[in-house]
C-alpha cells in the first residue's frame, strides 16, 4: 500500500516530535484523533558560554524509546499504522562517519553561538546571503558551526581525509541512523537552517559553500518534505517514514491547511511567528523567508520572525535570580501584577527584527520576583509585536493570531498578546502542535482534520498601560542599540 494514500477510518499515523527538552511519539487516526503516545526526556549541556550541546546517542535512544512506548500503548492496532513522520529542531547539526554512522561531534544546538566571532570577521555581502538563503546572517544557523567543526575537531578532519565524513542537519543524522536504508538526505526546512541552502533553487548553493569554505560533497542530498525516506524497523513492526520536517514548520499544519489571513505563533524555548504566503514572498530585509513544505509539485513559503528568548528567558530568570517560574506562579503573577519593570530581552541572542548576537539583557526599573517574571513575559510579547509590525511591510495585516506551544497555556500571556496586537488570539486545546501537524502531513493532508474540542478565543481589550510600556520598551531597545 502506498503510505501517501488514505484508505479507511482504521488507518493510523505515527508522528515523532523531537524537541529541545523531550521526544514524543504520538499515534493519530486519519481525522486527527490522538490514540496513543510515548515520551522520553533529553538533556542538554553548556560546556562554556554560548555553547549548547546534546548527546547524539541519547537523542536516538529517546526516539526509539518513545516510539516503542507508543506502539505498546496502541497494542493490537499497531498494524494499522501506515506511515510515520519526524519533525526536529531546526538549525541543530551533527557530523558523523558515513560508513559506521558514529557521531563525530555532539549535536550542536540551534541555540549555540560558538562561532559568532569568526562569523562577524568573515568578509561577505550579508544582504546577498540573506537574499539567497532567506536567513539573516547569524551564528545560530549551521554554516559557521560546520566550519568550527572542521577547524576544531580532529575526528571530523580525519573522516574528511578518508572520504568518510558526513555533515548536515540533526534530522539527516537521525534518519541515517534510525532507518534500515540509511538514507543520506535532507528535507527543505532543516536544510535551509544551515544557511547553505538556496531558498529559490531549493538546493545547496555552491557559492555559499565556497564562502564558508565547506566541501559540498559531504552534505546530504536535498529531497522534498514528502518523500519515501526509508523504513523505521521497530521490534514490533516496520513503519515507512514519509515526512521529514522542522518543528516550527510542522506546527503550522496542526489543525489542517494553513490560512493566509492568520499569523501563527508557536512559543516554546523560542517563539516563532509566521505568515504563510504560498508562493515565494520576496526579500524581507529584517525577517526570514522559509519553505515549510515541499512536495514534487509545489513549495509553501512563509515569512518568519524569531524570538530566541521565550521559555529560555524564563529559564535564565530562574537560574540568575532564583525565581521559581512554574506555570502556577507565572499564571498568578500575570493576573495580579499591573506595573512591572521593562526587560530588554537578548537571551540566546537578539533575533528578528534586530539581529544582535551579543545584546546585553537587562531590567529597567525595580521589581519583586513576580514583577520581574511578568517583565520577561511582556518582553516576549513585545518582541512578537515588533515582528508583526515588520511583517506588515511585506503583506496586509493578519485578521487573527493562532498560538500554540508550552507557554501558550498562560492565559495572561495570550490576553496581553491580544491587547497589544489588537487582534483576536485563538488558543487550541491541543497546544503542542508539532506532532499533530506532522501527523496531518503524514496522512496526506486529509480534507477533514477537526479539533477534538474548540479552544479559547482571547478578544483584544483596551489596555493603555500595556501600550505605554510597549512604547517605552521599544524606545529603550532602540536607545540601547544606538549606544552599542
Amino acid at each position: 500500500m502506498d503510505p501517501f494514500n488514505i484508505t479507511s477510518a482504521q488507518d493510523l499515523f505515527l508522528a515523532i516530535d523531537q524537541g529541545g527538552h523531550s521526544t514524543r511519539a504520538l499515534i493519530y487516526d486519519g481525522h486527527g484523533g490522538l490514540k496513543a503516545g510515548g515520551k522520553r526526556p533529553v538533556s542538554s549541556t553548556t560546556p562554556q558560554q554560548d555553547w549548547v550541546e546534546q548527546d547524539p546517542e541519547e537523542m536516538l535512544q529517546s526516539i526509539r524509546g518513545s516510539v516503542m512506548e507508543a506502539l505498546e500503548a496502541i497494542g493490537d492496532k499497531a498494524p494499522h499504522i501506515l506511515a510515520a513522520g519526524l519533525a526536529t529542531q531546526r538549525s541543530s547539526l551533527v557530523c558523523w562517519d558515513k560508513e559506521t554512522g558514529e557521531a563525530l561531534s555532539p549535536i550542536i544546538s540551534w541555540q549555540d553561538r560558538r562561532a559568532s566571532r569568526w562569523l562577524d570577521s568573515l568578509p561577505m555581502d550579508r544582504e546577498w546571503v540573506h537574499r539567497a538563503t532567506g536567513l539573516f546572517v547569524t551564528a545560530h544557523y549551521g554554516a559557521s558551526k560546520f566550519r568550527w567543526c572542521l577547524d576544531n575537531l580532529p575526528a571530523v578532519v580525519e573522516a574528511l581525509e578518508k572520504d568518510r565524513l558526513a555533515m548536515g542537519p540533526m534530522a539527516s543524522f537521525l534518519v541515517f541512523r534510525l532507518l534500515d536504508e540509511r538514507p543520506y538526505v535532507a528535507d527543505p526546512a532543516n536544510a535551509s537552517r544551515t544557511q547553505l541552502w538556496n531558498v529559490k533553487t531549493r538546493d545547496w548553493d555552491p557559492e555559499l559553500m565556497e564562502l564558508f569554505d565547506l566541501p559540498l560533497a559531504v552534505f546530504p542530498r536535498c529531497v522534498p518534505t514528502q518523500y519515501h525516506y526509508g523504513t523505521l524497523n521497530t521490534s514490533i513492526m516496520p513503519i515507512p517514514l514519509t515526512i521529514l520536517n522542522g518543528d516550527q514548520s510542522a506546527a503550522m499544519f496542526a489543525f489542517g491547511d494553513i490560512q493566509p489571513e492568520t499569523a501563527y505563533i508557536n512559543i516554546g524555548t523560542g517563539a516563532f511567528i509566521s505568515r504563510p504566503s504560498g508562493h515565494y514572498p520576496g526579500f524581507a530585509r529584517r525577517l526570514l523567508t522559509s519553505v515549510i513544505l515541499q512536495n514534487k509539485d509545489e513549495s509553501t513559503y512563509v515569512t518568519e520572525g524569531t524570538v530566541n528568548g521565550a521559555a529560555s528567558a524564563l529559564d535564565w530568570l530562574q537560574e540568575t535570580y532564583s525565581i521559581e517560574t512554574s506555570p502556577d506562579n507565572l499564571s498568578k503573577w500575570l493576573e495580579k501584577v499591573c506595573n512591572p519593570p521593562l526587560f530588554l530581552n537578548g537571551i540566546a541572542g537578539l533575533g528578528a527584527p534586530f539581529w544582535i548576537a551579543g545584546f546585553h539583557s537587562e531590567f529597567i526599573g525595580e521589581g519583586d520576583d513576580g514583577e520581574k517574571a511578568v517583565a520577561v513575559i511582556e518582553s516576549i510579547i513585545f518582541l512578537l509585536r515588533i515582528n508583526m509590525e515588520e511583517m506588515q511591510k511585506q503583506a496586509s495585516p493578519p485578521l487573527q493570531i493562532q498560538i500554540t506551544g508550552g507557554l501558550a497555556s498562560l492565559d495572561g500571556l495570550c490576553q496581553r498578546l491580544a491587547d497589544i496586537s489588537k487582534l483576536p488570539v485563538y488558543r487550541p486545546v491541543e497546544r503542542e502542535a508539532t506532532a499533530r501537524g506532522t501527523a496531518y502531513l503524514v496522512a496526506n493532508c486529509p480534507s477533514e482534520w477537526p479539533e477534538s474540542s474548540i479552544g479559547v478565543w482571547f478578544k483584544p481589550k483596551e489596555n493603555g498601560a500595556l501600550q505605554q510600556r510597549y512604547q517605552a520598551w521599544r524606545d529603550a531597545m532602540l536607545e540601547d542599540m544606538r549606544k552599542d
